[in-house]
């Protein structure tokens, strides 16, 4: 049986192996966040992060996940306390249709995670995967770099250590 850990629930997969997981987030964990788009790993609606990296759920087989680590857009937050990601989109108004933000938001977290200091050029480069027909691409990237500023705010650096002749 594959076990699969989302947003730090452990979950026993009852599915055919080959199910993809967003059928399984959907289906059998009421999980909407991650949307079905293309179904072939083309458009990003369907991002979710797996082990830090972010992926099309769409075409990852339930089998390849036994023993890993899921975020969906749910595990960010919630309506009433969004993550600082989320938060971001909402006050930089983001979505048109919001059909692609959840993606976005899965990838972007995913890069934050890495390089909380990411530049515009890596955010651009990062979310170019995903698309998005509404044409909020301008506040999509503002949003990402809001987020990013409440999210090194949230989470101080880490020490420095300190080597001998360095103290002052």
């Amino acid at each position: 049986m594959t076990t699969i850990t989302v947003n730090g629930s452990a979950h026993e997969v009852a599915v055919d192996p080959t199910t993809p997981l967003l059928y399984w987030l959907r289906d059998a964990l009421g999980l909407n966040g991650a949307k079905y788009g293309c179904g072939l790993g083309q458009c990003g609606a369907c991002t979710v992060v797996v082990e830090g990296e972010a992926v099309m759920s769409c075409v990852v087989p339930v089998v390849a996940l036994d023993g890993k680590h899921v975020t969906t857009l749910e595990g960010l937050g919630t309506a009433d306390a969004p993550g600082p990601l989320q938060r971001a989109f909402i006050d930089e108004q983001a979505a048109q249709c919001g059909f692609c933000i959840p993606g976005m938001i899965m990838r972007a977290e995913a890069l934050l995670a890495r390089r909380p200091d990411a530049s515009d050029a890596e955010i651009r480069a990062t979310l170019q995967t995903n698309l998005c027909r509404c044409g909020t691409h301008m506040r999509i990237l503002k949003a990402v770099r809001r987020g990013a500023d409440a999210m090194r705010a949230a989470s101080p650096p880490a020490a420095r250590p300190v080597r001998l002749g360095d103290a002052r």
